[in-house]
């Protein structure tokens, strides 16, 4: 990886540039300079791993407008949320192959549906593939960061995401506590699974709800850091905001977790204004975090993200040459 001040992980791709989770989403962030790309993975009906934010795919994909798929609309509960639409373990790889992407977020980001009806959805074994040779291409580490979405949910459906994930990390050979990847997952348990089966980094994602607070204690990050190598909690977990939506000084949190011997990665630095604090632009917000002793960040724009880290560590640099200076001074 870079040597920055943070690691840069481009959150589904550049998909503050492209429709995300697609090939073009990820190459374009390695060309921007990221650290590390991150799918999300769901499962086929037929136990393939692929790259959607949700199982639910009516949002992210044309598949309203394939009439021969119309029959599989229903509704589900997932993880105790009723969703209706069309979901991908109901569909096979090659009927999801039929099927092209389309941007999540259209009346954010308009630009990216310029680009809606052009890209498949990809395997994980693609995503890993377009690392590996990018990163000989480039001559330098491109890592990837799949996130297990619901394995609970799939377990119960007979589609446990576990087995077909390490056996594409070991088709690769990244199964290695150096290997150039990091398993993510909200569901601590499949963690705790994965730590048995492979050496490789984990983190432990959280949310500001109620339900990780004993996870987020002293006691609760020393128990965490027991199977997982980063922490990854939303960023206002990092930095409150107040009741203007203006973030101040940052939360112990990052202090808390280092001292448990845990690397942060915060999640999702996006640049449009909805999604940014009252009283800074996203450099801002950037800056703060990276301030607030952060190891990572999760961006939508990875470039923006780059460019703060690398200005944080030039600012780094410079101090440390001004602190040394007066002692290598040499007087007559």
């Amino acid at each position: 990886m870079a040597n920055r001040t943070v690691t840069v992980f481009a959150h589904r791709g550049a998909s503050g540039y492209r429709p995300e989770h697609t090939i073009e989403s990820y190459r374009l962030a390695i060309e921007m300079g990221a650290d590390v790309i991150e799918p999300d993975l769901v499962s086929t009906r037929d136990g393939v791993l692929v790259a959607r934010h949700e199982n639910e795919i009516s949002g992210t994909t044309d598949v309203a407008d394939h009439p021969e798929l119309a029959d599989r609309r229903t509704t589900k509960v997932v993880d105790g949320v009723s969703v209706t639409g069309w979901f991908t373990e109901d569909l096979t790889l090659a009927e999801l192959r039929t099927l092209h992407a389309r941007e999540r977020l259209p009346a954010v980001r308009p630009g990216n549906t310029l680009y809606d009806g052009l890209y498949p959805v990809p395997t994980f074994d693609e995503i890993l593939d377009l690392a590996r040779i990018e990163a000989v291409r480039r001559g330098r580490v491109i890592a990837v960061a799949p996130e297990t979405k619901h394995p609970s949910y799939f377990a119960s459906l007979g589609l446990d995401l576990t087995p077909p994930l390490l056996a594409s990390l070991e088709r690769v050979g990244w199964t290695g506590a150096d290997a150039p990847v990091v398993v993510q997952s909200f569901e601590s348990g499949n963690l705790r699974e994965l730590r048995r089966l492979v050496a490789v980094p984990l983190v432990q994602l959280t949310s500001a709800s109620t339900a990780y607070a004993r996870m987020l204690t002293p006691a609760g990050l020393r128990e965490v850091s027991t199977y997982a190598t980063w922490l990854g909690p939303e960023k206002s977990q990092v930095l409150p905001r107040d009741a203007s939506n203006a973030i101040g000084a940052p939360s112990g949190l990052v202090g808390d977790a280092h001292a448990a011997g845990l690397k942060v990665v915060v999640y999702t630095v996006r640049a449009e204004p909805r999604f940014l604090p009252s009283n800074v632009d996203v450099h801002g917000e950037l800056e703060a975090l990276i301030a607030a002793g952060v190891d990572g960040v999760f961006a939508d724009q990875p470039d923006l993200a780059i460019a703060s880290a690398e200005r944080a560590r030039t600012e780094d640099r410079s101090l440390a040459l001004r602190a040394r200076r007066p002692r290598d001074l040499r007087v007559g």
